[in-house]
């Protein structure tokens, strides 16, 4: 599995005043989908906190704004690995129009693995980097 896709709806409370999906909803959704892509592997957050004592981060993140989504819009989000660290994990996602395949957002979003106590970084787990399909 090396692109993962995640279904979602635009909401009303997704837009502003111009009718259109408000910037920051795009990260949202990309967010949602890097968690599903997680549980998908057999992964929920709260028990990687609990049980490994890892958390993962947002480290940084590269947005290119290319379309407008509007209100009911169906989406797509994507979530692909393009890069793999020792305590980092880079994604490449888009969010597409359904069923037209539009692409309206691109971006580059590089994760970290940190103590969830001290906020320190700390190396990905090698059960779990097992499950992480490696970059193409």
């Amino acid at each position: 599995m090396n692109e993962f896709l995640w279904p979602v709806r635009v909401y009303y409370e997704d837009t502003d005043a111009g009718g259109v999906v408000y910037y920051a909803n795009y990260l949202r959704f990309m967010e949602r989908a890097r968690t599903e892509w997680l549980r998908s592997l057999g992964f929920e957050q709260d028990r990687l906190r609990d049980d490994e004592g890892l958390i993962f981060a947002v480290r940084s993140v590269k947005v290119d704004y290319l379309r407008p989504a509007r209100f009911n819009d169906g989406l797509t989000v994507t979530a692909k690995v393009v890069s793999r660290g020792r305590a980092s994990l880079s994604f490449l996602q888009e969010i597409h129009r359904t069923p037209e395949h539009d692409v309206l957002c691109s971006g580059l979003v590089k994760i970290v693995s940190l103590d969830p106590v001290r906020f320190r970084p700390r190396p990905i787990p090698a059960s779990i980097l097992a499950r992480i399909p490696e970059p193409e």
